[in-house]
């Protein structure tokens, strides 16, 4: 494989390393960054746990190549907050305890991040249909709309 210099800017950082331009931005921001936030779920877009922000829209990074992502703003659950000083939709993941194993939050976080960016009051129906794509083997679903809808400031509605 011919490799290039490939300058990636990833939460905030700014990144140049010497890569095939096809290889899958997830690999890189693991192997090479040290970035735990994305998780290696399926490998083909389907399950959603490796989400990253890149602009203000969620993007599957196993799907996503280095050279497509190069010259973009690239942040990954690390960039969103600390743990001293967790984002606003990480703080409501964690107050309404929307977790089990965890594999699968990375995702809906920054899923949820992006909805935020482009409605900041979406309602219940557009919460689980930003959602609705991310696999959760936990069965938290519950939890994570009740997390989302925390974020975006709404309590989740009456279920009847």
């Amino acid at each position: 494989m011919k490799t290039r210099p490939i300058a990636l800017t990833v939460n905030g950082h700014c990144h140049t390393l010497d890569l095939p331009p096809e290889t899958p931005l997830l690999y890189i921001l693991r192997n090479d960054l040290g970035l735990n936030g994305p998780k290696f779920g399926c490998g083909l877009g389907e399950c959603g746990a490796c989400a990253v922000l890149i602009g203000k829209r969620a993007v599957r990074a196993c799907t996503i190549s280095v050279a497509a992502a190069e010259g973009r703003a690239i942040v990954t659950l690390e960039g969103l907050g600390t743990k001293d000083k967790p984002h606003p939709v990480q703080q409501a993941f964690i107050e309404q305890q929307a977790a089990q194993c965890g594999y699968c939050l990375n995702g809906m976080i920054i899923t949820t991040k992006a909805l935020l960016n482009r409605s900041a009051r979406p309602s219940e129906a557009e919460v689980m249909e930003a959602l609705r794509h991310h696999l959760c083997r936990c069965g938290a679903h519950v939890e994570i709309t009740r997390a989302a809808m925390r974020a975006a400031g709404r309590a989740v509605e009456a279920q009847t």
